[in-house]
């Protein structure tokens, strides 16, 4: 193919070298004897050692780094207001003694008991003698696990930490054990990792507080009692509290479960496998979507995790929109 100056030109400035033979006498569009500037035979062995240019390569920058918020200052928590401490309480702080609706109720619940080996000490007035958490409801669950003496954190701790937030919640958080700072406020998630979920719920438009079902979440610890100096829990532990968290999934009935930490994980998956190879993909808690995630308290000691910590919201916000409304 024979190509005019003008081609030729363009094809030196792009970088291409090619070859033609000498216009032929009494063509119009090239000029006699103007030919680009032949390219040297190559031997074959040279061609096959000679790799083709490479094209550059465009790469998408990581999703998580492009949209992840930095979540390195959360603000602190608004003060609860009286109406919203009657709705946490209602929703999840254990119940004084006192008179009120929770405690009436727990006082007229039939009597009640978590499985377990041997005889469990409680409180007078109240009877634990058989296994019937599964058919409790919210007043007799609260006054089980705040009269519960089935291992002997009920020993050592303040509070029992029941859980906060919508009893009938879209998002149901799943965490590990209460800290100190739980322990001393019968609530879960409090302090730093506390401000930390805040701030993660708060990039969904998801809340704590007070708020319709579908902004906010319920939130609840595998264990309900803090092991002394805010060691791991022991097998026996995750084992006594087990029926209390499983009642709870029960009443609340979530649309989708953020299990955070690794023992929210094991207890929920029955799985030993790090959260690094179980997260980003959506498992299942007898029938409900649940995504695993880091616990915040690992976050803030490994802050390079939180871009893949809003991944992990980002999937369970999907599959939110993928179920639509209630």
């Amino acid at each position: 193919m024979a190509y005019s100056e003008r081609q030729q030109q363009m094809l030196a400035w792009m970088g291409i070298r090619v070859w033609q033979p000498p216009a032929e006498a009494g063509t119009p569009d090239e000029a006699p004897g103007v030919v680009a500037e032949p390219q040297p035979a190559m031997a074959p062995a040279a061609r096959a050692e000679t790799p083709p240019p490479q094209q550059p390569v465009s790469r998408a920058p990581e999703p998580s780094a492009a949209r992840a918020p930095a979540w390195s200052a959360p603000a602190p928590r608004p003060p609860v207001t009286a109406a919203a401490g009657v709705a946490l309480q209602s929703a999840g702080r254990p119940l004084p003694p006192a008179a009120g609706a929770g405690s009436a109720s727990a006082a007229s619940a039939p009597a009640t008991a978590l499985r377990v080996d041997g005889p469990i000490d409680v409180a007078p007035g109240l009877s634990f003698g058989g296994g019937e958490v599964a058919s409790m409801d919210w007043p007799a669950l609260r006054a089980a696990v705040e009269h519960c003496r089935a291992c002997a954190l009920c020993e050592s701790r303040k509070n029992t930490v029941f859980g906060v937030g919508n009893e009938r919640a879209d998002w149901m958080i799943v965490g590990e054990a209460p800290g100190e700072q739980e322990d001393l406020r019968g609530e879960p998630f409090v302090g730093p990792a506390g401000q930390l979920l805040d701030a993660m719920l708060q990039s969904l438009g998801l809340t704590r507080e007070e708020a319709p079902p579908q902004r906010q979440v319920f939130i609840a610890n595998t264990l309900k009692c803090r092991p002394p100096r805010n060691r791991n829990p022991a097998p026996e532990e995750l084992a006594q509290c087990e029926p209390y968290l499983q009642r709870q999934l029960a009443l609340v009935q979530p649309r989708v479960i953020l299990a955070m930490g690794r023992f929210a994980v094991q207890s929920l998956l029955r799985s030993t496998l790090p959260i690094g190879k179980l997260r980003g993909q959506v498992h299942s808690y007898q029938g409900t979507p649940l995504v695993v995630t880091y616990h915040p308290a690992y976050l803030l000691r490994n802050p390079v995790d939180k871009a893949r910590a809003w991944d992990d919201l980002c999937l369970a916000a999907s599959v939110m929109e993928r179920q639509g409304g209630r």
